[in-house]
């Protein structure tokens, strides 16, 4: 049986993306922070005011997981709490002046690993490629907006 590669495109997806995040918590482990509190960290800092019920949505872990999370990056000067204005039981997640710095430099970690993975894709396919998962993406949230913003909004953030 001929095959153009199709049945193996779960397989790379994940080994690219497991390479990747590999890759990334290496060069970012001097920043202090562990896979998931990088990842809550871009997170907020791109959704200033972003409530835990959707930090739990968004990383798809539990709502207990991240409020513990939450208690350790606002103990370590990561982020802070404050709460709604118009519902004082909610609590809205900011980041502070450290967070923001750290995001700047995750972001330029994030873009070596990029180009490092890209090495030999040309421009064009680099684009086909992108317009393609963007495409993927969209076909599979089932109008989850959720799950395509996760997607394009993660373009600063290694994967």
């Amino acid at each position: 049986m001929v095959s153009d590669g199709i049945d193996r495109l779960g397989f790379l997806i994940h080994d690219v993306q497991r390479l990747m995040r590999k890759r990334f918590e290496a060069k970012a482990s001097g920043l202090g922070l562990s896979s998931a509190q990088w990842r809550l960290m871009v997170r907020v800092a791109k959704e200033e005011g972003i409530t835990q019920a959707r930090l739990a949505e968004l990383l798809e872990i539990e709502p207990i997981s991240v409020s513990r999370l939450v208690d350790r990056m606002e103990e370590g000067g990561w982020i802070e709490r404050r709460a709604d204005a118009a519902d004082r039981r909610v609590r809205m997640i900011f980041p502070t002046a450290k967070a923001s710095e750290a995001y700047a430099e995750v972001k330029s970690l994030a873009g070596e690993v990029y180009e490092e993975s890209l090495t030999g894709v040309s421009p064009q396919d680099r684009r086909v490629l992108i317009k393609a998962l963007d495409t993927m993406a969209e076909n599979l949230a089932d109008g989850d907006t959720a799950s395509c913003e996760k997607v394009k909004s993660t373009e600063g953030a290694a994967a």
